[in-house]
């Protein structure tokens, strides 16, 4: 079926390039079209590239392409089987071909099926030396890169400025969503407000507990004559306080003290029988002292000295 005379529009029964022995065509958008075409289409003044728009009219779908040579039978054209599964041809399926003119495409965003593409250690190059063979995206197709004997499908995401570009000889943009089997790491649960209150309590507890509690008369005893004591002395034992008649607090301490040498005397010791041991020893001494100050006492005279007259 012929268009007007300014444009290309013809309706072909599709089949693979595999059928012809050209397997190597699956790399691109390149389809090849009967020789009839190419008269029709200089006759227009069609100038290169020569781009396509394929539609399958009973789903309703598109995609464009390129064409690489019209040698094909005629009522026939083959294209790559992954532009086929793009539009759900089948062989032998009739499909319409119109010739388009498309802007240059600055800006695609692709996304890879599996997280393998991704794998490889430079996938943008790989990328990029695939769509050589590549003369046009449209948005929502499905293309196929072939890397070490696999092959890697990836979506056409988006597309700019229009949902289908040409890529011959531009500087085009290329960005990669996620891929379609990504999936996120998973976050750690948070602590519902429920279990969060009674860390705070805990929390909030934990001072208080940490608070020293007041202990009076601690410290270590001193030696009068400045020597250092032979054993250390044990921590105060705490007693209960216990209110008197005069509604005061009495505070009784038990403390122990280490065992002094014979006429020694220290300071803040409330040993009843090491006090008295210590008052049998200094008894001499006292009686001594006593005897010494009488002594003193009866030497000393008041009122000594020469007597005077106030008459003269």
């Amino acid at each position: 079926m012929n268009g007007d005379g300014s444009s290309f529009e013809q309706c072909y029964r599709c089949y693979p390039v595999t059928f012809i022995d050209k397997a190597h065509l699956e790399k691109g958008d390149k389809i090849i079209m009967p020789p009839s075409a190419l008269d029709r289409l200089a006759s227009l003044h069609i100038e290169y590239p020569m781009l396509f728009q394929l539609s399958n009219v009973s789903v309703e779908k598109t995609s464009h392409c390129g064409v690489l040579e019209f040698t094909a039978d005629e009522g026939l054209v083959y294209l790559p089987y992954w532009m086929m599964q793009n539009m759900s041809l089948q062989e032998g399926d009739v499909m319409q071909v119109k010739n388009i003119s498309l802007v240059k495409g600055t800006y695609i965003k692709l996304q890879p099926h599996t997280q393998d593409f991704l794998d490889i250690s430079n996938p943008k190059a790989i990328l990029e030396t695939t769509l050589r063979s590549y003369s046009c995206l449209t948005t929502g197709d499905t293309i196929m890169v072939p890397y070490n004997n696999k092959q890697y499908y990836i979506n056409v995401v988006e597309a700019k400025p229009s949902s289908a570009v040409s890529i011959i000889e531009t500087d085009c943009e290329v960005d990669f969503a996620p891929p379609l089997d990504y999936k996120e790491p998973e976050k750690p649960q948070k602590l519902t407000p429920s279990n969060k209150r009674p860390l705070e309590v805990k929390e909030e507890e934990e001072p208080a507990s940490k608070v020293p509690k007041f202990t009076p008369f601690t410290g270590s005893g001193k030696r009068l004559d400045g020597k250092a004591q032979t054993q250390t002395e044990p921590e105060d034992t705490k007693q209960q306080e216990k209110p008197t008649e005069n509604g005061k607090y009495d505070e009784k301490l038990s403390v122990t003290t280490p065992r002094q040498r014979s006429g020694k005397l220290v300071f803040g010791s409330n040993s009843k029988p090491l006090a008295a041991k210590e008052t049998v020893k200094v008894a001499p001494k006292s009686i001594e002292q006593e005897s010494s100050t009488k002594s003193d006492e009866a030497k000393f005279q008041v009122f000594t000295g020469k007597k005077y007259s106030l008459n003269g």
